[in-house]
């Protein structure tokens, strides 16, 4: 009986790797996004776990893209008409108090242990 052979793959094991379905990537519904939305999918992938929502706002992500916080905001909502993501939770701001961001569902990928709902795929140009 021979050894099997160990595949290693050279992904970053200490980092993590972020990873889109190819389906995904293809789709007209991808590739007709804005750039902007497209790095904003990938930023707001960084913060997905499986057991939590996505926290993470208009200003964070005009740092992180960068451009302007009309521009981000232009691609929140590209995103959530076309079903990649989905407000869970509204912001607040408060000056006395802690200020918190939306709170989103990355519609392409599983949450709390269910499969993705890939609503992205029953979006057309009509909608």
């Amino acid at each position: 009986m021979g050894r099997k052979k160990k595949h290693s793959l050279p992904f970053d094991n200490k980092g993590g790797v972020i990873v889109m379905p190819l389906r995904l990537v293809k789709s007209p519904i991808y590739q007709t996004l804005t750039p902007q939305a497209k790095v904003l999918m990938t930023l707001l992938q960084v913060h997905w776990r499986n057991d939590k929502l996505v926290d993470y706002g208009v200003r964070e992500a005009a740092e992180n893209i960068p451009c302007d916080r009309r521009t981000v905001s232009k691609a929140f909502n590209q995103l959530q008409e076309r079903g990649f993501i989905t407000c869970m939770e509204l912001a607040f701001f408060s000056s006395r108090t802690q200020s918190k961001s939306r709170t989103w569902r990355l519609e392409w990928l599983p949450f709390n242990d269910r499969p993705p709902t890939n609503i992205w795929e029953n979006w057309t140009d009509e909608n």
